[in-house]
């Protein structure tokens, strides 16, 4: 009987999710033992959040870590940091919607429409609703891969979104949120150019380019 071949790097995608999924274990122990500061739903919601934006960058860093070093294992866990992006900015509304709001959906509607950093942020977690949704190879076999891969444009407004978010919720040191402004820039930058300049590679599916 054949027996299975493991890709490459088979740690890879096993090591990201541990190392993804740490900073919510630490928040939930610390929200248990009273150590998230005076406010800890606040420090909950600025660390979900953080760990939102840090992997939807890191899942737009896959490509360009290829099209620039010539590395394609950052390729097979694009998707991983996609997903687990989607599930810390699921966990970052949900403890906004219901500890910090406490489920009220005309507080929370209000809220969105005259503060104008959760609007963005907001429309940055719908966007991402159906790149989640979509994530499967499934899934772009159901879609066909143009059309897959046009829905999959989003998670560019998204991240921007996402990053105009942290910038307009810090509002005075604005140090630590333009840096990842400045980090999406150069992802963005490292596309145009690939892109003007011919084919960056042919792939499909989910792992694919987006």
């Amino acid at each position: 009987m054949a027996t299975r071949r493991r890709g490459p790097l088979p740690w890879l995608n096993p090591g990201i999710f541990v190392g993804a999924t740490a900073p919510v274990v630490s928040i939930l122990v610390r929200a248990r033992s009273g150590a998230l500061g005076a406010n800890p739903i606040a420090e909950a919601l600025n660390e979900l959040g953080l760990m939102a934006l840090v992997l939807l960058i890191a899942s737009l860093a896959c490509t360009p870590l290829k099209t620039v070093f010539g590395w394609t294992w950052p390729i097979r866990a694009r998707r991983l940091l996609g997903l687990l992006a989607f599930a810390y900015a699921a966990l970052h509304v949900t403890v906004y919607a219901g500890l910090d709001q406490g489920l009220d959906v005309r507080a929370i509607l209000a809220d969105v429409l005259k503060r104008k950093f959760i609007f963005v942020g907001f429309a940055a977690f719908v966007m991402m609703i159906p790149l989640a949704w979509t994530s499967t190879k499934g899934a772009v076999r159901r879609m066909g891969y143009v059309k897959w891969q046009r829905l999959h444009l989003l998670v560019y407004p998204a991240a921007l979104c996402a990053v105009i978010h942290f910038v307009w919720r810090v509002k005075k040191d604005l140090s630590e949120p333009l840096v990842y402004a400045a980090i999406l820039g150069a992802l963005l930058l490292v596309r145009v150019v690939a892109r003007g300049s011919g084919p960056v590679g042919a792939a499909s599916g989910p792992d694919a380019e987006a």
